[in-house]
């Protein structure tokens, strides 16, 4: 289907005022009189970035993933420390990439509407288009964010690409997302990519004696080897070998063929719960994928937001006021 015509589809589809449960107090309709034209500006900003450079759907989905870790869903990535000790100078977020839309966006919103949107509702729309111009799955995202003034290089504690399944639970738990979330949000990297430097361990020397991780399909590791050497830490790698492009349920065929790049991808095998769906996309060919996805998008759309008075709107998203 047409981008254009994907577009028209989510316009109609927000017009009729789809379901979402929200106890945060959120509202699709929250810029109704204050910013009417507030989702098709950040819809159209977004729409000339990606449709140019497909490859920022997968990275802008990974900035709002990084921001709703981190204090929630308060656009606190976005901001700028004159002593580099904010959320984007942690180590995790060095890679993040796609401020320029975000931006960019809330550059043509300020000129429209100026002191309205946050930077944190711009964030997450532009992460549901940034996935819409892919031909990926379309969800409603209620709107009311306010944009946090804190952010600390020092609280970055991401689910990591080397952690288990234990430890991968805990971090969803722990901001309100189940065991389903966790693996259906996994589905995220059938468009991503990562490099050889966090992958090197794995495939060369995963126990200290030259070995690589028994978890991984040994063709598989072949294959790394031969594009990942040793000392290599920059080239790039894709999470969903086959179909980085498109997003669809493939990635679930990968790991479940021992073919996960990460740990984190590995070790959803190990759960059953985890197992279970991914056998399940597996057998069905991603038959409930897309609108799993919309469903746990729209939940971590509510991670420990700001309302009301709490907060600010952003004149610029890189700084305080």
């Amino acid at each position: 289907m047409a981008i254009k015509n994907l577009l028209v589809l989510a316009v109609l589809l927000s017009a009729l005022g789809v379901s979402v449960a929200n106890p945060k107090g959120l509202d699709l309709n929250y810029y109704k009189h204050r910013c009417p034209d507030a989702e098709a500006i950040v819809r159209r900003v977004t729409v000339q970035y990606v449709s140019r450079q497909t490859s920022l759907a997968a990275a802008l989905l990974r900035v709002y993933f990084h921001d709703c870790f981190v204090r929630g869903c308060d656009g606190s990535v976005l901001l700028k420390s004159p002593n580099k000790d904010a959320e984007r100078d942690a180590i995790p977020n060095l890679s993040l990439r796609g401020y320029e839309v975000v931006d960019a966006a809330k550059s043509a919103l300020e000129k429209k509407c100026p002191g309205v949107v946050s930077c944190a509702d711009v964030l997450a729309l532009v992460a549901r288009d940034a996935v819409l111009v892919i031909n990926g799955p379309w969800w409603p995202v209620p709107l009311g964010r306010r944009d946090g003034r804190i952010s600390r290089k020092s609280e970055v504690n991401l689910p990591s690409p080397f952690a288990g399944i234990a430890a991968l639970k805990k971090n969803f738990f722990d901001k309100g997302l189940n065991t389903k979330d966790l693996v259906v949000l996994s589905g995220a990297h059938t468009i991503g990519i990562s490099n050889c430097g966090l992958i090197n361990t794995r495939i060369y020397n995963f126990t200290g004696k030259g070995d690589f991780d028994p978890a991984m399909n040994p063709s598989y590791v072949r294959a790394l080897k031969k594009r990942c050497k040793p000392t290599d830490f920059r080239t790039s790698v894709e999470m969903d070998p086959g179909s980085v492009k498109k997003f669809d349920s493939h990635y679930f065929n990968i790991v479940a063929q021992k073919k996960g790049l990460f740990t984190s991808d590995s070790t959803l095998l190990d759960d059953p719960e985890t197992k279970g769906y991914i056998d399940t996309q597996v057998a069905t060919a991603g038959s409930s994928f897309n609108k799993d996805f919309s469903e746990s998008m729209v939940k971590l759309g509510f991670v420990q937001i700001l309302t009301g008075n709490k907060g600010e709107i952003r004149r610029k998203c890189a700084f305080v006021n």
